[in-house]
């Protein structure tokens, strides 16, 4: 009987990448609060901007889901590859007893065959399975980011009436003046709004 090499694929990989957008809220004591962006050119449009990396690292709603999307992708890291060693010693196996001569008719090495590749496509359907979870998380995540944030600067901008308040994300805006800078404003306001909810608090407190 011919030999046949047995083997699995290599390791599933999970992008996890996170890329969380925005921020929310409901404001209205806290709109007029702050000292920033008041200077306007006489005569010309009411401009603001937030900068986008700030918010992102002190909004502790950004702050909160940020840390439990990394422990979810680390999870299902962990998962994938905890199975894919499993497979991996599985095809192993397999391959060693057909060197022995443990297979006794091409049948039961077509079996074999059968049953790897099975277990392979098992594989690939939770790690698809796992990644769509894990983007449709994200998204809702974000979504809620992006309207808590717009939320806010819809009450905050009732009293500043700015014709625009736009992000300023890297280099996306090359010079800014500062005075024209509300983003102490934005981080605040939210976060004064921001309640931790007990389930994201029982998240975070739950060891990986």
């Amino acid at each position: 009987m011919k030999k046949q090499h047995l083997a699995c694929a290599g390791l599933i990989a999970l992008a996890s990448t996170l890329g969380m957008a925005s921020c929310s809220q409901k404001a209205a004591e806290e709109t007029g609060s702050s000292s920033q962006a008041t200077e306007i050119p006489a005569g010309g449009l009411k401009i603001a901007y937030v900068e986008i990396d700030t918010l992102m690292s002190q909004y502790e709603f950004c702050k909160d889901y940020t840390i439990l999307m990394n422990k979810k992708g680390e999870n299902i890291r962990a998962t994938l590859a905890g199975k894919e060693r499993a497979l991996q010693a599985k095809a192993a196996e397999m391959q060693k007893k057909y060197e022995t001569n443990q297979f006794t008719t091409k049948e039961q090495v077509e079996q074999a065959q059968m049953a790897l590749a099975k277990q392979q496509q098992d594989l690939q359907a939770l790690n698809d399975r796992l990644s769509n979870d894990f983007a449709a998380e994200q998204m809702k995540y974000n979504n809620e980011m992006r309207d808590s944030i717009q939320a806010f600067l819809k009450e905050y901008n009732k009293a500043k009436k700015f014709d625009y308040i736009i992000s300023k994300a890297g280099d996306n805006i090359l010079i800014a003046n500062a005075k024209y800078d509300i983003t102490k404003d934005v981080v605040n306001g939210l976060n004064k709004r921001y309640k931790q909810s007990p389930e994201v608090k029982k998240q975070l407190e739950e060891k990986d």
